[in-house]
C-alpha cells in the first residue's frame, strides 16, 4: 500500500515540454489534500572531461533571467521514450560539437522530486574529439569553453554554476573517483 492513495487527478496545464496536474489524495492519515506534479521527460547530463578539463556550455536561461554555466544536458520532448545514451551523445555534439570515444553511464538522479518526476542519467565523456556544434535556434546565444577542473569547482562555490544538475553530477563524479 502506498503512502498516500490518489483519488482523482485533472491536468491543469500542458504544452509540449511539461504537464502540471493536480492530484486529490488521502494521506495515511486519513486527511485529504492535493498534490500539484510537474511531469516533464527524463534528461541527459554530460560531463565532458579530457585532460584535465571540463567543458561547459553557457546560455541564458530565461525563469532566472540570467546567462550561468553548466554541463552540456538536454531531452527530446518529441520523442520522451529516446535510449539515454543515444540522447547523451547527440545532445554532446549538438551543443559542443564534441564526440566521446567512451560515455560512461555515472547514474540517474531526479530533478526536484518535490514536485517533478523528472529525473536526469549522468554520462562521463571522455576520448574527445572536436568537431562542429548543430545547436538549435534557441541555443544559438550558447558558449561552449573547457575549464581546468578546480576552477570548474570553484565556479560552483562562488556561485558561478548554479545549475542544480551540474553540481550534482559533478559532485556524483567526485564521490565515484572519476574527476
Amino acid at each position: 500500500m502506498s503512502d498516500i492513495q490518489t483519488t482523482g487527478t485533472r491536468i491543469v496545464y500542458e504544452n509540449r515540454w511539461m504537464r502540471v496536474r493536480e492530484d486529490a489524495i488521502v494521506r495515511q492519515d486519513g486527511s485529504a489534500g492535493i498534490y500539484g506534479v510537474v511531469e516533464k521527460a527524463d534528461f541527459a547530463i554530460i560531463a565532458p572531461v579530457d585532460h584535465g578539463k571540463i567543458h561547459l556550455v553557457e546560455q541564458y536561461r530565461y525563469p532566472v533571467r540570467a546567462r550561468y554555466w553548466e554541463l552540456p544536458q538536454g531531452s527530446w520532448e518529441d520523442a520522451p521514450g529516446t535510449d539515454p545514451l543515444e540522447l547523451a551523445r547527440a545532445e554532446l555534439r549538438e551543443e559542443t560539437g564534441l564526440t566521446a570515444q567512451t560515455m560512461l553511464h555515472v547514474g540517474h538522479l531526479f530533478e526536484c522530486y518535490g514536485h517533478s518526476n523528472q529525473g536526469f542519467h549522468i554520462y562521463l565523456a571522455q576520448g574527445l574529439r572536436q568537431g562542429e556544434a548543430h545547436r538549435e535556434h534557441t541555443e544559438l546565444d550558447m558558449i561552449s569553453r573547457a575549464f581546468p577542473v578546480d576552477e570548474v569547482l570553484a565556479m560552483i562555490t562562488e556561485g558561478g554554476i548554479k545549475d542544480a544538475a551540474t553540481v550534482a553530477t559533478l559532485g556524483l563524479l567526485r564521490l565515484k573517483g572519476l574527476i
